[in-house]
């Protein structure tokens, strides 16, 4: 059981995840439990960083320090919940990184789990205890307090229940499961009873908030079955609740689309007057890789002349002005006209597995778009998902027509 920031908030939310936890255990199970720092708390500790070292002395923004401050908040809410727990009745312990250990490299602030040895826990979960573990932290090889980068407590949920092969993994948060796409946007969208973990990578990759991208990843290499559900409920208000996050071959019916995602954090660079000839986008791509700068849509087209090119690709908007930097930096190597940055877009996709065996998604998709009168900039595609990116004012339009195009309000 995973129970983000949002569920934990104050000890009162503490209380209720008491509960909840309570029920699980009062059914048979072996619990183990994974915990976030109170909502707010990461972002407070990452604050007190940054003016004591990093803005302050010119430091790393994330080094071993950072680490050791920033997840202390998943400390607390641990140690708060097992003593809710004990007051309960139930025998539990709360538990750090390096205690299990949950075995990471040294990238802090965004590292990743190398193993997790999971005797010490499976003994105590034989012995009847509930593990109340601090998420979003793992320990090095050489004893220091390594983070796993935000929304990692997700991640450390998934590995954790495949080291002590776990029948599920339990994510508790603010929603009650997985939407064809945002209620907020779209009134008819419905939940999924399951979504295959291919889906569920692209829409969280593509802007769904609900699960983070590198636990979909885990649970996906693992096998490990995830379950989304909401923690703002009393136990046995809502049975059956929730959306199964699985192999594809555990869903009898495949739809050809399962959701519609949007994201806002896009930027769109243009380049003009490209000389059209071999090596030039790999000059290009590879400085921008080497700057750590992750490129998305990318599509290019002959200019007026026959000898040259222009270009237009996206990256997400933190990185938008960098992106240019980088580019006029390489413009006498080059040789391109201009380049131009417009970060009023937005991308909206739609995924589903049946796209594999199903034609006419795309006709579907850009007649749903054309209707509504939305011009289509930038087009990409995988093997389950397309995606557009558009004018950012359209974008509430566009999700609800493609919501509509393929049915999902009828699901």
């Amino acid at each position: 059981m995973k129970f983000g920031g949002t569920s934990v908030a104050d000890l009162e939310r503490i209380r209720r995840v008491g509960r909840l936890v309570a029920a699980e255990v009062a059914a048979g199970h072996k619990v183990a439990v994974v915990v976030s720092a109170m909502a707010g708390k990461t972002n407070e500790l990452v604050a007190w960083t940054d003016g004591a070292g990093a803005a302050a002395q010119g430091l790393p923004s994330s080094d071993d320090e950072y680490d050791t401050v920033v997840a202390s908040g998943e400390q607390v809410t641990a140690g708060l919940l097992a003593m809710t727990l004990r007051n309960m009745g139930l025998p539990a312990k709360s538990w750090l990184g390096w205690q299990i250990p949950i075995i990471a490299d040294d990238a802090h602030g965004r590292a990743r789990i190398d193993d997790i040895p999971p005797e010490k826990l499976a003994d105590a979960l034989d012995a009847g205890e509930v593990a109340v573990i601090a998420g979003f932290q793992g320990v090095t090889r050489d004893g220091r307090i390594a983070t796993l980068g935000r929304g990692g407590s997700d991640t450390s949920a998934v590995a954790i229940a495949a080291a002590v092969k776990a029948i599920r993994c339990d994510i508790y948060t603010d929603v009650d499961g997985v939407y064809t796409t945002d209620p907020r946007i779209e009134s008819k969208a419905k939940k999924l009873g399951k979504i295959s973990y291919e889906e569920m990578l692209e829409m969280a990759s593509l802007g769904a908030k609900v699960l983070q991208t590198r636990s979909v990843e885990l649970a996906m290499a693992q096998n490990v079955p995830v379950r989304v559900l909401s923690s703002f409920v009393e136990p046995g208000e809502a049975p059956g609740q929730g959306t199964i996050v699985c192999d594809e071959e555990e869903i009898m019916e495949k739809r050809i689309v399962s959701g519609v995602a949007y994201s806002r954090d896009e930027a769109k660079i243009s380049l003009f007057g490209l000389p059209d000839h071999p090596g030039v986008s790999s000059v290009i791509f590879g400085a921008l890789a080497d700057a750590n700068v992750n490129v998305d849509m990318i599509v290019q087209s002959h200019a007026r002349t026959a000898d040259t090119a222009n270009m237009e690709f996206t990256v997400g908007k933190r990185d938008a002005q960098r992106a240019v930097e980088i580019v006029r930096a390489h413009q006498p190597q080059i040789g391109f006209d201009d380049v131009q940055v417009n970060e009023d877009v937005a991308k909206v996709s739609v995924i589903g597995v049946g796209m594999r065996s199903h034609t006419g998604v795309a006709k579907t998709m850009f007649q749903a778009l054309a209707d509504k009168g939305v011009n289509i900039q930038v087009i990409s595609t995988s093997e389950i998902k397309i995606s557009v990116l558009i004018d950012a004012a359209y974008t509430e339009l566009a999700v609800r027509a493609l919501h509509a195009g393929f049915g999902l309000d009828q699901l």
